[in-house]
């Protein structure tokens, strides 16, 4: 347990200090590169066949970039605690991020209060969404950037650190590669409808609990820092299943209404009580939310690990 310990304040403080690795660096990017390849190669022919190759790409994955990890965790134990909980805390560092998504919105931020919706539009596109976002006005890329803020909060932090604390490596490195090729092919397109199925039904059933808990953290947050805690919880209950997905309307429902905002991919949901589309100071409210939201999280996976270590 204190090497788990360890390895997780190893972990929160690289990624305070230094963020993401470059891309070429960042196992992340490994794993999309893979699925990229896999997906040039294997995804054609019938939906039954697109279907198996996309599974066997899931499954060849897991072997690739989570299955090592029961060799490495094992060998580790061997070492020194300290040695062993810094070990693991930087292979645990690549598998989440929060500062890097609070810069990104706090990049597009810069670029709406600039008024420079051109450069607003490549940023939020760069960075936090796979929509088209040539036409967005300046509105719809502050709803972009806080509905990609909020979900990406249990996406990208709060679920690979509660897996983590549940299986080691090996657990938070394969929820991070189905999480990946969840969000490069777990569309609902032509050419992913059944290629990417397994993907993205493999990480709805990962993602059920954690997205909910992280709703929850989304609505105390709001209470601290004394935004709309009555609305965040009222809209999240029952506005969550607005999404096509059935874990990310969670928190960006939480969202919407602790900052009293409307949160709207059109064409596809529509989020909040009776509210206007945000703007740039909303942003940074939003990114506040987030903010206490992992510092609660990671308050609570510390005050596990303290208990297990005192009491089992």
């Amino acid at each position: 347990m204190t090497t788990a310990l360890i390895a997780l304040l190893t972990a929160l403080i690289l990624d305070v200090l230094f963020g993401e690795l470059p891309n070429r660096f960042h196992p992340v990017a490994w794993m999309g590169r893979f699925i990229h390849w896999m997906t040039v190669h294997l995804n054609r022919g019938s939906a039954m066949f697109q279907f198996f190759t996309g599974s066997g790409m899931l499954f060849l994955g897991e072997l690739l970039f989570s299955i090592p990890f029961l060799f490495v965790s094992h060998g580790i134990q061997s070492f020194p605690d300290f040695l062993s909980g810094i070990l693991i805390g930087v292979l645990l560092k690549p598998m989440f991020a929060c500062r890097g998504l609070l810069r990104a919105g706090r990049e597009v931020q810069q670029a709406l209060i600039n008024e420079d919706i051109l450069e607003a539009r490549r940023l939020v596109g760069w960075y936090l969404v796979s929509r088209d976002t040539g036409q967005l006005t300046m509105p719809q890329v502050a709803s972009a950037v806080i509905e990609s803020l909020s979900e990406n909060f249990t996406d990208s932090f709060f679920a690979p650190l509660l897996f983590f604390s549940i299986g080691g490596l090996p657990a938070v490195w394969f929820y991070r590669f189905v999480n990946t090729a969840d969000a490069m092919v777990g569309y609902h397109t032509p050419q992913f409808e059944y290629f990417g199925k397994c993907a993205a039904r493999v990480d709805d059933l990962l993602n059920w609990l954690p997205a909910r808990l992280a709703g929850v953290i989304i609505t105390v947050s709001a209470a601290l820092l004394r935004m709309d805690v009555k609305a965040a919880w009222s809209v999240m209950v029952s506005q969550h299943n607005r999404t096509s997905s059935p874990n990310a309307g969670w928190t960006m429902s939480a969202a919407a209404g602790a900052l009293q905002v409307l949160l709207e991919k059109p064409g596809y949901y529509s989020l909040g009580n009776d509210s206007e589309l945000p703007s740039a100071p909303d942003i940074g409210r939003a990114m506040r939310v987030v903010k206490v939201a992992a510092m609660i999280s990671v308050f609570v996976y510390l005050s596990v690990f303290v208990a297990k270590r005192l009491f089992l």
